[in-house]
């Protein structure tokens, strides 16, 4: 009974919790409420098996104990109860290929680089991490931010991952899973917004010192506010240089920076800067445009 007593208390305690401290339950896109969904579903799965465990081993433990004066008949020969032997392999088996068949179904509907069935055309944003920091470029709009991303709410936004050293973990738990950057490679993601927010988002990968800084803010706002959010980030705010880059990039944490424009082909230069076969190099941005460079299929 104690077992039961545990698991209806663990039920009450997560049933009463906020979404500010369960955020991946309350998801606030499609992507974040599919996982959501997938979760809930393994859980109830598991705890058909689980549960009836728990309960059988609290009873079990209680009736057969000894005890001065049982009267309980011995029989050491008793191995085997075809019954028995059915029941407790047939409904494990049954459940683990259901859960088989629904996670692979959800595997193949939450492909990271999947696109969103959206009638709004999606946006593109190239996100670098950095020791320890994160870095946005967007190359439609030709600006970028430090630990800070403005996006259009009901909009797709595919991201763009990538890393200048160490690997990190890109993630909105609101809005999705995380997707590993990786230095040399671009990962593609899709997450989108269905409504005006501000979330959370953090590296969620052990990569030093002041790892646990590397967090961020998603805003979803209006068309119209993103709209007027990127005018006002153009007119107001200075421009990241390849010098401003290479001090930006240097291990250390750092507050919220906007920046009005940012070196064509910035994002294709941070991916290949470590080839060694002539393909890429310190030059490799050069007559590229930030968004020729994001345009192609780069998911390595």
């Amino acid at each position: 009974m104690l077992a039961t007593v545990l698991f209806l208390a663990m039920v009450a305690v997560i049933s009463g919790c906020s979404s500010e401290q369960y955020i991946v339950l309350d998801p606030k896109g499609p992507i974040g409420q599919h996982q959501k969904d997938l979760i809930i579903i393994s859980t109830v799965l598991c705890a058909i098996i689980i549960v009836p465990v728990l309960i059988l081993t609290a009873i079990i433990v209680w009736r057969y104990r000894d005890r001065p004066g049982r009267k309980a008949s011995y029989k050491p020969d008793w191995e085997h109860n075809t019954k028995l032997e059915v029941t407790w392999w047939s409904i494990p088996i049954v459940i683990i290929l259901v859960l088989a068949i629904v996670t692979v179904n959800y595997t193949y509907k939450l492909e990271p680089s999947k696109a969103l069935e959206s009638e709004k055309e999606p946006i593109t944003i190239e996100v670098t991490s950095l020791d320890w920091k994160w870095l946005f470029t967007y190359p439609g709009e030709d600006i970028a931010t430090v630990n800070y991303i403005k996006i259009p709410e009901d909009t797709p936004v595919r991201f763009q991952l990538t890393s200048d050293k160490a690997m990190n973990s890109f993630w909105i738990p609101q809005l999705g899973g995380q997707l590993y950057t990786m230095s040399g490679m671009a990962m593609t993601l899709y997450l989108q917004a269905d409504e005006p927010g501000s979330y959370y988002g953090s590296g969620a990968n052990f990569n030093g010192e002041d790892f646990a800084q590397m967090t961020f803010r998603a805003e979803a706002v209006s068309d119209e506010e993103y709209d007027a959010w990127v005018q006002e980030v153009k007119g107001s705010s200075p421009a990241l240089t390849l010098d401003g880059y290479e001090t930006l990039k240097q291990p250390g944490r750092s507050d919220v920076q906007l920046f009005s424009s940012f070196p064509e082909g910035l994002f294709q230069y941070i991916v290949t800067q470590y080839v060694e076969d002539g393909s890429g190099g310190a030059h490799a941005h050069h007559g590229q445009s930030g968004k020729s460079a994001n345009n192609g299929d780069s998911g390595h």
